[in-house]
This record gives structure tokens, sequence and C-alpha cells, in this order.
């Protein structure tokens, strides 16, 4: 189970929204006992680049010694 504002990693693509297993988000609001997540996806900028609710089996937690990875995200 996630709280708010906990960092998560897709576990999945999302290719309508261009996301890919990986992509790191942040936890923006839990639903009725944690069956859904409002997850935040931004660019390195901070710009935000989708707001997805998702099933806790579609995100994981960040585990402790994992390191960021940087790619383009498509606009297109």
């Amino acid at each position: 189970m996630f709280n708010d504002l906990d960092t998560v990693v897709l576990a999945n693509d999302l290719k309508n929204q261009k996301l890919t297993r990986g992509d790191v988000g942040t936890v923006v609001h839990c639903y009725s006992g944690g069956k859904a997540y409002e997850v935040e996806f931004v660019t390195g900028e901070g710009k935000t680049v989708a707001v997805i609710t998702l099933e806790q089996s579609d995100i994981r937690p960040m585990r402790r010694q994992e390191i960021l990875h940087v790619r383009m995200y498509a606009t297109a």
C-alpha cells in the first residue's frame, strides 16, 4: 500500500500516455483503501506530463539502491 507523496515506479508501459516501465512518479492521491492511486509524472524540470489513476499492480515502490535514469519524453 502506498501513501500520498510516495515515490513510485511504473511497472508496465503506458503507451497512450507515452510512459514506459521504470518511469518514476509521485502518488498525489490514494483512493479507498489503496484500490487505486492518482500518480503524477513530471519532466526533469518539474513540468507535469501525466496524472493517471493506477491500480496497485501498475506501480511499485522505489527500491533503496536503485539509481534514476534519464530519457526523452516524446511529446508528439
